[in-house]
Parts: structure tokens; sequence; C-alpha cells
């Protein structure tokens, strides 16, 4: 088996809470959205976009989900909004992928949605091929509307998903898969 297989077969997400430093270089984040940007996209509409959070962004984001958290919920206790405020300060860089669909009279809007799946995806699989941890999570701050106006976004986009990269303190234990027999037919 090649090496791109391998790393495939044993790629597998690493919870934020096990990220840390050092992250990416510039450099390498300048070839983990080359590598993600390289998907399925019929009529090359780029259907989606990315938001590159990390340094200072992170807190600023944390002061963000903390006002949110706690304008919802008054009476939550302090640890709840200690840790709305600390959700993206873990990896040191978060990459949240922006879909938006852009009309078409012949690509359907779910396809451009897949597309924007496809990148998160090869985000995924970008890092671990570069040696880092990662994992694609969405939550409430991928739907609530302050959290995605304070990122600007645009009304006609969604957040596809927030994908924490860092070094991995830990190596989570692999997971059951699906038994193949029970998710495949024959036609």
């Amino acid at each position: 088996m090649n090496e791109s297989l391998s790393r495939l077969q044993q790629r597998r997400s690493v919870p934020p809470r096990w990220l840390g430093g050092p992250g990416p270089s510039e450099q390498e984040i300048e070839t983990l959205l080359k590598v993600a940007s390289r998907v399925p996209d019929h009529g090359k509409l780029a259907p989606w976009r990315f938001i590159l959070i990390q340094g200072e962004g992170r807190e600023r984001l944390g002061d963000i989900l903390a006002a949110a958290f706690q304008a919802d919920y008054p009476d939550a206790d302090a640890e709840k909004v200690v840790a709305e405020r600390e959700r993206f300060s873990k990896a040191p860089l978060v990459i949240a992928v922006v879909s938006r669909v852009i009309p078409h009279v012949k690509i359907p809007d779910w396809e451009q949605i897949l597309s924007a799946g496809a990148v998160c995806m090869n985000l995924l699989n970008a890092a671990s091929a570069l040696g880092y941890g990662a994992s694609w999570l969405s939550g409430w701050a991928a739907f609530d509307r302050r959290v995605l106006d304070a990122l600007g976004l645009q009304s006609n986009e969604r957040l596809a998903g927030y994908i924490h990269i860092g070094t991995a303190k830990e190596t989570p234990a692999d997971r059951d898969r699906p038994d193949l027999a029970s998710i495949v037919t024959r036609f």
C-alpha cells in the first residue's frame, strides 16, 4: 500500500483540547488552502471561502461567543461561560469554511454545498499529511447569526464548519468504523 493510502486509512479527528502549538507556518497554511481548493467544483464557481482564525483573533472570537452565550443563558455558571470563551483557544489555527451558493442555471445548490464539504475534508487530509492533528466541528457557533455576522458572513452564506489544526498532544484511539457489509449494495 502506498503512503497516501496508508495515511488516509489512519486519519482520525483530534479533539481541539488535544491540539496545541506549534501550528502550521504561513507556507504550510498556503499549502493547506491550495489543497483544500482542489475539490470538485462544477462550473469553477468556488462556492466557498476561508476565514483564518489565529493569534488574538481566537480570543476576540471567544469574547463574542461568551457574550452571545451569556445573553442566551444569563444564569449559566462561570465555568460554562469560560468554556465558550475558550472554544477556539486550543488549536493555534482554526479555518472557518464558508459555503456560499451561487445561483446558476446548470449547477444545483446541492452540488455547491457538497463542494464546500469536500473542502473541509481536504483540509483534514492535508493537515494530516503535514503531520498535524485536526478536527472538523460545527456546534452552535456555526449557526448563530451574531457569531456569523461578527465573522463577516453575508446573509446568503453558511458555515460548513470550523477546522481546528495544531500539533496533537495525544493521539486518539481509533473508533469503530461502519461494517462495509451493512452499508454497501451492488446494483
